[in-house]
């Protein structure tokens, strides 16, 4: 069988990159063919151009001819190899573009699933609550920032001079009341706030009254 259609081929196939390179390299060669021609053609117009009618310039015309056709063939090959090289060079592109687009969805379609599995795991309702209880806090932090810091009414048209008067004044009445032994060692000013309270509903007695106040001397 080997004999007839002869044995598989192990060589690597070729790629398009290497396509491309043996095309690119037959066009040079192609370009050098024709610089050659196009030397030798441009030699026997100068030569037609200084010779008569006659035999010999029809015979250099002759060749001229057969160069020029020479030179429009190659020419041809040459279009036709440089198109195959822009068709392969454009299905080139392509390609990667393509591996391009698929690393992309690969990419996206793995951040999908971990994107999927962080949010998966969110419950939006208790974050709700969360931000609820977070807003109530807030209205009672200010609430009592609110309560403490309120300021109380202070008469702000006090006359230094009249405090000053009523000050020596109560200095005045406190030796007074010293000298004459009123009051029990308590200046008169202070002595409502010795009293009972109107609340309670029993008096203190006297003699716990002497006891306490004993103590706190």
């Amino acid at each position: 069988m080997n004999r007839l259609f002869g044995a598989k081929s192990s060589a690597p196939k070729p790629t398009l990159n290497s396509a491309i390179s043996n095309v690119d390299t037959r066009v040079e060669t192609i370009d050098v063919k024709l610089a050659k021609l196009n030397a030798e053609l441009s030699t026997y117009q100068a030569k037609l151009a200084k010779m008569r009618d006659g035999p010999g310039k029809s015979a250099i015309k002759s060749k001229a001819l057969k160069v020029l056709q020479r030179r429009k063939m190659y020419e041809s090959q040459r279009d036709q190899l440089q198109q195959q090289s822009w068709n392969m060079e454009q299905a080139g592109m392509m390609q990667d573009n393509l591996k391009n687009v698929m690393t992309t969805v690969d990419a996206m379609k793995t951040t999908n699933k971990a994107l999927k599995q962080q949010y998966g795991k969110v419950d939006i309702d208790k974050i709700e609550r969360m931000q609820d209880e977070m807003q109530d806090l807030m209205e009672i932090g200010n609430e009592i920032n609110e309560s403490i810091s309120r300021s109380y009414d202070v008469p702000d048209d006090v006359d230094e001079a009249e405090l000053d008067a009523e000050l020596e004044a109560l200095g005045e009445d406190m030796m007074f009341e010293q000298e004459s032994g009123m009051g029990e060692g308590v200046p008169g000013f202070l002595q409502d706030e010795v009293a009972p309270p109107t609340f309670v509903d029993e008096p203190p007695e006297q003699g716990k009254m002497k006891e306490v106040a004993g103590g706190v001397g």
